[in-house]
């Protein structure tokens, strides 16, 4: 279980302090949960907080009981905190069947890289000696994001936008492959997402606007109250309406 305490985030922005979040208190311990909220809420600097890329102001973050606040990505990360940026970087002579054996921190067959390249959607033998480089799109380099995270089987995998920069052919696979993590995969998953199909999957939805929590619930309490004509942040509900 993840447990948020009090966290607050404050930056310093041509001289004066802007706060990004404010004592945010939240317990995830559902595996999937989503996130969401309007642009400029706090929504990735909350992820990035959880994985340990920036440090909040104040506040506790407690995995499984233990305080890992003061913990660095790579800390965390052997803890059991994995982190999908929302768009994936190049590595420029590694090849996806390297990528996929640092996740998992071990030597893998090719036939095991198969099977979890396979469970992503992607045809094992099309990729498993492709570079990690410019040549493959972006919905591509976010599956084999993916199985890099199904590889390394953590307690709670965290994803950035991951609609981010695909064509809708891509989006839909994803959301197929979402389906499948959250049927199949141990731990907990949790996507910062605007987008009411990812919601829909979602055990617990979260809503943020500007920098605390707006509601949490079941997409039969929370999904009304972005989508209705009254409640709920305009901003977001525009967000939906367009996808």
């Amino acid at each position: 279980m993840l447990e948020l305490r009090n966290i607050s985030y404050v930056v310093e922005e041509n001289g004066t302090e802007k706060e990004i979040l404010k004592d945010v208190n939240l317990k995830i311990e559902e595996h999937f949960v989503a996130i969401t909220g309007p642009n400029g809420g706090g929504k990735s600097t909350l992820a990035k907080i959880i994985a340990g890329i920036i440090t909040p102001t104040s506040g506790q973050i407690i995995l499984d009981g233990e305080d890992v606040t003061e913990l660095n990505i790579t800390e965390r990360a052997k803890k059991g905190i994995s982190f999908a940026f929302q768009q994936p970087v190049h590595f420029k002579g590694l090849t996806v069947k390297d990528l996929i054996g640092i996740a998992a921190g071990k030597n893998m067959t090719v036939a095991q890289v198969c099977e979890i390249l396979s469970e992503v959607g992607l045809c094992a033998k099309d990729y498993v000696n492709r570079e990690v480089n410019s040549s493959l799109s972006g919905g591509e380099l976010k599956r084999i994001e993916i199985a890099m995270i199904i590889a390394r089987g953590t307690k709670l995998s965290l994803f950035d936008e991951p609609e981010a920069g695909i064509d809708l052919w891509s989006f839909n696979s994803l959301i197929k492959v979402f389906e499948k993590m959250r049927d199949e995969i141990n731990g907990t998953i949790v996507i910062i997402s605007h987008q009411e199909r990812i919601l829909n999957i979602a055990d617990k939805i979260v809503v943020i606007s500007n920098g605390h929590i707006d509601s949490v619930g079941t997409k039969t309490e929370v999904m009304p109250k972005l989508l209705g004509t009254s409640g709920g942040c305009d901003v977001l509900k525009k967000k939906l309406a367009d996808h």
